[in-house]
């Protein structure tokens, strides 16, 4: 399964590693959709684990792009990577947006280039209060499976 966020917050960019905010619910998500009893990994070796066992790969739809701060609502002029080379070696790759604005970057940017659609799933962020994370669980899972060896399917 391929995550695509937006791009890197500020507080990532300082953390060097996605989803750094103290705040965002992601590694916590993580964390509890794997089934683990523990809290969820604070350094990034063991995000980095968690992220193998379930056999999920992050990345960003934007390389680039004007932004205040780590707004994804003032996103302009976007740079998109380019996933084309990834997603054609990978046909099985599930494609899933943190985000209503990853997965709107995605389609506008990426699927007309891969011919893949994306699962467009609630935003981790802080910014995005009104999930609490036992919602974004619930949320999640129900547009993901995870299968007895602790890998994401679909």
């Amino acid at each position: 399964m391929l995550i695509l966020g937006t791009l890197p917050s500020r507080a990532s960019r300082a953390a060097g590693f996605y989803y750094g905010h103290p705040r965002n619910r992601f590694w916590p998500l993580m964390a509890r959709l794997a089934g683990a009893e523990a809290p969820a990994p604070e350094d990034i070796s063991g995000k980095k684990a968690l992220l193998r066992a379930l056999d999920v790969a992050l990345w960003d739809v934007a390389a680039g792009c004007e932004i205040a701060g780590s707004s994804d609502a003032s996103i302009r002029n976007v740079r998109a990577n380019d996933l084309e080379p990834l997603l054609a070696a990978r046909p099985a790759l599930r494609v899933c947006a943190n985000g209503a604005t990853a997965g709107r970057l995605y389609r506008l940017h990426c699927e007309p280039r891969t011919g893949r659609e994306c699962l467009v799933l609630p935003s981790t962020s802080p910014a995005n209060a009104a999930w609490t994370l036992p919602r974004l669980v619930e949320a999640w899972r129900a547009g993901i499976v995870v299968d007895n060896n602790k890998k994401f399917i679909v």
